[in-house]
């Protein structure tokens, strides 16, 4: 029996230069990196060991449990990952630093019985990712510990309904292109406002070059349909969608 999409929030992260640093440093930024999120989960209600992991060798995929209010995956999740990666840093070396890229979507998954998750959103999770926009935010901001990308979807149904402990006006519209995804997404460098207000590279730009109104992005996505990004807010990808908990 096929197994049926489950509605999950979605949540990857990636340690930034990571590479060069030799094993043992290595182990103990993945180390520091492993233990703020557990315990960030934690204070955010979210049920680590029923959350679907992915390791990612110098990062983390997570499938949020079935039901899991995507709001609390910004705050409080967010928030206290990047503080108490903050308190890392002040005492770490220069080659144990921990500085972030962290990308939130959602959508229909599929979870196989040894846990696997598969589906389109996880693709859209990679390339938010890997994107320039986030790597742009910490590159040009030397001092913040992460940089936030949500994607449309997840920006519309969670960050602008104004939910405690999130400001939607600290988040900033972006242009994502990365490998064949086109699409908008929503920038955020916790305390850090001035950061996310600088556009982002030309190469990453809507290809409106950032003027308001429905101009439309059409590119292939890995060959399973075609992302439709508009103006507008909107972002969708061919094949299912599913609502879930916000």
């Amino acid at each position: 029996m096929e197994d049926m999409p489950e509605y999950r929030a979605l949540l990857a992260v990636d340690i930034s230069r990571s590479a060069g640093r030799g094993d043992v440093a290595l182990r103990q930024i993945r180390e520091a990196l492993l233990t703020a999120l557990r315990a960030s989960f934690a204070c955010s209600g979210i049920d680590w060991r029923a959350s679907l992991r992915q390791d990612l060798g110098d990062g983390m995929r997570v499938a949020a449990p079935a039901g899991t209010p995507k709001a609390a995956l910004v705050h409080p999740l967010v928030h206290e990952l990047t503080a108490r990666l903050r308190a890392h840093n002040r005492l770490a070396g220069p080659l144990t630093q921990v500085r972030v890229r962290i990308a939130l979507h959602a959508g229909d998954v599929r979870v196989g019985r040894d846990g696997t998750v598969v589906g389109r959103p996880l693709e859209v999770l990679a390339r938010l990712l890997d994107a320039a926009p986030a790597h742009a935010a910490l590159a040009r901001t030397p001092e913040a510990t992460t940089a936030l990308l949500v994607s449309e979807h997840f920006h519309e149904e969670t960050v602008c309904q104004g939910r405690p402990g999130i400001d939607p006006a600290s988040f900033r519209r972006v242009g994502v292109r990365h490998k064949e995804f086109a699409a908008s997404a929503w920038l955020h460098v916790p305390g850090h406002a001035d950061a996310d207000a600088t556009p982002p590279p030309a190469a990453d730009r809507p290809a409106d070059g950032g003027a308001s109104g429905d101009a439309r992005m059409i590119n292939k996505a890995s060959g399973h349909g075609v992302v439709y990004a508009l103006r507008n807010g909107t972002m969708n990808i061919g094949g299912e969608s599913g609502g879930g908990a916000t």
